[in-house]
């Protein structure tokens, strides 16, 4: 099939949604699909720029800026975006292509009008691929009420799913807030599970032997510190197990709290923590080769149902996950029924504490739980079994 995926994340980002959409297009091509990725481009100084990267098509389209800026120069940048985008598509060499499908990833809400265009040029379905529910979660975590602001998003994003004849979000749990689209005639709705290409081998920058944390059993953060991801437990956690000389805790990313925490990791004289920046994303597998916990934070106040592409990193690399999240969340019952770990939904640091010990516990005790992990992976989340469901419903 010839395909157009839009997205406004992919390398040399090093963003977990990047990765993924790394990961996807190289096994659209693996499996002879012609694949073009569409990326909005801030610093282009011409309209496009088209490349090859390991086999796939990218189609880099000026458009204004949407990251590392205040939320209102955000927002008004994302509402162009798709229009600024679409005018640059019919500017490049691609402006007669016709696709057989189109593929977009959200976040970001605002594709909705350049997948329409790409869509009746062609005449040819749409798939929508939601990693998150934007702007339910905002108002899930008190960063938004339900006035104007709520309504405008709202709107935009409830316009895209109008746009798409397929929607495959994350976790069973985030099928019911879709029922109502999914009555329509003609849609259809799936879990499309998080994926994951196969790791690879590149050495980690980061040495544990080389940091405070030498000769400890390590339980590993990497990814991004942000308010959806609630991680202040975290440091009460590692505060509550300073007297356990063999235990250490690792934070590698970025994002809007990652300079506050490491200021209060100092403030608190946490010996047994360090922080490092983010690194590549292929060296991760390295990094956990050195650890012997991943884990997994999402703000109490989430509502949705959310697996973090980090937990699938620590499954395929053998690390068992603990766990702090949001009452009910898909990934709770995963990760117990699949025995892979331990998980907290009170967010009381006791119970963390008691989850953490029980989880070292086993983890030395039960040599098996590493093929867990890395069986559930397999199963689950790999890149191919997601590119067949793409394909399947655009069919």
């Amino acid at each position: 099939m010839r395909i157009a995926l839009i997205a406004d994340t992919f390398p040399p980002l090093r963003t977990s949604g990047a990765v993924q959409l790394r990961d996807l297009s190289r096994e659209f091509a693996r499996q002879g699909h012609r694949l073009t990725v569409m990326l909005p481009a801030a610093d282009l100084d011409h309209d496009w720029h088209l490349e090859d990267t390991g086999g796939v098509e990218v189609l880099r389209l000026r458009a204004p800026r949407t990251k590392d800026i205040g939320y209102v120069r955000r927002t008004l940048g994302e509402l162009v975006m798709p229009f600024a985008m679409l005018r640059n598509v019919r500017k490049s060499p691609l402006a007669r292509e016709r696709w057989d499908g189109v593929v977009w990833y959200a976040p970001s809400i605002f594709h909705g009008p350049l997948a329409s265009a790409l869509k009746r040029a062609s005449g040819c379905k749409g798939y929508l691929i939601v990693r998150d529910i934007f702007p339910e979660w905002a108002v899930d975590m008190g960063l938004m009420g339900r006035g104007l602001p709520y309504r405008f998003f709202d709107a935009v994003a409830r316009y895209q799913y109008s746009v798409a004849d397929a929607i495959g979000v994350q976790t069973p749990g985030n099928l019911t807030y879709f029922e109502k689209w999914r009555q329509q005639s003609g849609r259809s709705l799936e879990v499309l599970q998080n994926w994951l290409d196969k790791p690879a081998q590149a050495r980690c920058t980061i040495r544990v032997d080389d940091t405070p944390l030498a000769g400890r059993k390590v339980f590993v953060y990497a990814g991004n510190m942000g308010v959806a991801q609630g991680m202040d437990i975290l440091l009460d956690l590692a505060e509550r197990l300073r007297p356990r000389s063999d235990v250490g805790f690792l934070f590698v990313g970025r994002g809007s709290d990652a300079a506050r925490l490491k200021a209060a990791a100092q403030t608190r004289g946490l010996t047994n923590v360090v922080f490092f920046d983010e690194i590549d994303p292929d060296e991760i597998p390295d990094l956990y080769a050195q650890c012997s916990v991943g884990i997994v934070a999402l703000d109490p106040r989430h509502k949705s149902h959310n697996i973090p592409g980090k937990f699938l990193t620590y499954m395929q690399s053998g690390l068992p996950a603990l766990a702090n999240v949001n009452r009910g969340n898909d990934l709770a019952a995963l990760v117990r029924d699949e025995k892979v770990g331990q998980v907290c939904e009170r967010n009381e640091v006791n119970e963390l504490v008691r989850l953490a010990e029980a989880l070292l516990e086993q983890v030395e005790a039960d040599p098996a739980l590493p093929t867990r992990c890395r069986q559930l992976f397999a199963r689950q989340f790999s890149a191919e079994q997601a590119v067949r469901q793409i394909v399947g419903a655009l069919g």
